[in-house]
């Protein structure tokens, strides 16, 4: 008994018609044949055979191509539109021949020299859906054409294909340049002058690549694009270019010094996606667009099982992580400005950059930074707001000045902050710290940490300086949930060894001494010349019977401020619990702090 087997192979294939073919004909029957005739011999045939295509058949208006390649056929079909509408240009436009094309990659079936199945039928049908003179092409071969061919594509979106049961993504190519603006063969040069700079950092995030053969990775990717473009336009301190301008970008190989040029952007962000088996791996890079210099590189890994969560997630990683990098680098940029030069937002990134240093000259020059970022212009919410929280660092410490006037001052750069940055979080959570830590307004700080973190779920110190607050009100659950996140959303943020000394003053606020007592320390070892962390080292070690080293600690806190002692370490701890303070009096006590 025999079997009759079905031969079938993975082919690209290549459908092509004339568009207003019968009208044609009805106006000039020979004159289109012999016109017909010309292309085929002169253009069309010799294309194909050099991208080793094969003619399964041909019709009156049209043609069956078969190629081993997705790139040959994309080639081929371009080669043949630009060929075609050079030979036409001096043909009357009622004249002219000109073709559609579909290709599709696609399992076929080959019987007899001829082929069958859904992938001819697909190319059939997008070839039905391409303008005249121009070339449609699935989403299956636009994953293997892209990056190898100097052509962009236009997303069409699913298509309802006639006898075709679910809808196809499509992709629209064509080849006439003085369109490529809209339709993308080329992206024209740029002749004037590039788009200046935003007078503040501005970032593009270009479409993610989908390196996996699973079509519907690319609706995940561009998922995740779309989701950090709106979170990153949450940052009052960014330029965020729109969704539709990055997206112009798909399926290029683009060059990021023209995206910046193009866009007036000085960062890009780029990306894939990769999937296997029930994973998926999303990898991303920061680009400093006028130097091509590669600021970020990380990849994300995840389960597939809840695609959604997913999403959420890695958009969530990626901008907690690149957000910092930003300010760095554009911090670098302004310490390299000579000071004549400087404008209000140069200043306060060099305040920026002595706050995170966190010394006691640090504080002070960047106090004085700001307020000279302010003077230049009586607007910049963010710089008052870290004006507040410079004031409360020095209150913190112990580097205020005696007497009523810095509280008064500090309350007024405060107030200032919420008045000009109703829609800014930085402004919004800084001014909150010192309306709650200087003024003593705790409700009022819970209000404007609860708005900054509504306006910007995604910025670090909205969580950290809440944890502060929410610690002193009796909620040191609460404030250690708020600085995981703020660690999670910024694991390298210089800030992070102050968040770690406020997790520890949680932990010890709530009886947990052992892990109060080890987060201490590593915020201490992290940056010395944070006071917070030495005192919150030396109580915690006291009440775990650590006593060297809390007395080391206290030591080490001693040396930071001299005047140190019990009175003056209750005034900077206004917890609400009386339990509380008195538990930090004892173990200040222990580790050997004077009255």
């Amino acid at each position: 008994m025999t079997e009759n087997r079905v031969e079938r192979r993975l082919a690209a294939v290549l459908a092509a018609d004339i568009a207003g073919y019968s009208l044609l004909m009805g106006r000039d029957e020979e004159g289109t044949l012999s016109q017909l005739k010309a292309f085929r011999k002169t253009l069309i045939d010799p294309t194909i055979a050099a991208h080793r295509g094969r003619i399964v058949k041909t019709t009156g208006d049209g043609m069956l191509v078969e190629f081993v390649s997705a790139v040959d056929a994309a080639r081929c079909a371009v080669e043949v539109q630009r060929g075609v509408a050079a030979q036409n240009a001096d043909v009357p436009p009622n004249a002219r021949i000109q073709f559609r094309i579909g290709v599709h990659v696609g399992d076929i079936i080959f019987d007899d020299n001829d082929i069958f199945g859904d992938g001819v039928n697909i190319a059939a049908r997008l070839e039905g859906i391409a303008k005249p003179g121009g070339i449609c092409i699935s989403d299956d071969a636009q994953r293997q054409i892209r990056g190898k061919l100097d052509s962009l594509f236009e997303d069409m979106g699913p298509q309802n294909l006639k006898n075709i049961v679910e809808p196809m993504r499509a992709w629209r190519l064509s080849v006439d340049e003085r369109s490529s603006v809209l339709l993308g063969l080329e992206r024209p040069a740029v002749t004037g002058q590039p788009l200046a700079l935003p007078d503040k950092p501005s970032i593009a995030v270009l479409p993610f690549q989908n390196m996996s053969s699973d079509s519907e990775q690319d609706y995940f990717a561009d998922g995740i694009v779309e989701d950090i473009i709106t979170a990153l336009s949450r940052y009052h301190s960014l330029f965020v270019i729109a969704r539709n301008s990055s997206f112009t970008y798909k399926g290029a190989a683009v060059d990021i010094k023209q995206v910046g040029r193009e866009l007036g952007v000085r960062y890009v962000l780029e990306g894939s996606v990769r999937k296997s088996a029930d994973r998926v791996r999303v990898t991303g890079q920061l680009i400093d667009a006028s130097t091509g210099a590669h600021l970020w590189a990380d990849r994300f890994d995840g389960a597939l099982k809840d695609i959604f969560d997913l999403q959420d997630d890695i958009t969530f990683r990626v901008v907690g992580a690149i957000a910092p990098k930003l300010e760095h680098a554009e911090i670098d940029r302004a310490m390299r400005k000579p000071t004549e030069s400087l404008d209000g937002y140069d200043y306060f990134l060099k305040g920026m950059w002595s706050f995170h240093k966190a010394g006691r000259e640090d504080i002070s020059e960047a106090l004085r930074l700001f307020l000279k970022a302010i003077e230049l212009d009586d607007n910049f919410s963010s710089a008052y707001g870290m004006a507040a929280w410079c004031y409360v660092r020095r209150k913190m410490n112990g580097w205020a000045d005696e007497g009523p006037s810095e509280s008064s001052q500090s309350a007024q750069i405060a107030e200032r902050a919420v008045q000009c940055g109703e829609d800014d979080a930085v402004a919004l959570a800084c001014s909150g710290l010192a309306i709650g830590y200087i003024s003593g307004n705790f409700e009022r700080a819970i209000s404007l940490f609860d708005r900054a973190q509504a306006l910007n779920p995604n910025l670090a110190i909205a969580w950290h300086l809440s944890s502060w607050i929410r610690s002193f009100t009796g909620q040191p659950d609460r404030a250690v949930e708020h600085l995981e996140r703020a660690i999670r959303l910024s694991p390298v943020d210089p800030q992070r060894p102050g968040m770690q000394a406020s997790i520890a003053c949680a932990h010890f606020a709530a009886g947990r001494f052992d892990i109060a007592s080890a987060t201490a320390e590593t915020a201490m070892l992290e940056q010395p010349k944070n006071f917070m962390a030495t005192i919150a080292a030396a109580a915690t070690h006291a009440m775990t019977g650590n006593l060297d080293i809390a007395r080391s600690a206290m030591d080490h806190a001693r040396a930071l401020d001299p005047n140190l002692n019990l009175q003056k370490i209750k005034d900077r701890l206004p917890y609400k619990q009386p339990e509380v303070l008195a538990q930090w009096e004892e173990a200040l006590r222990r580790a050997g702090l004077p009255e």
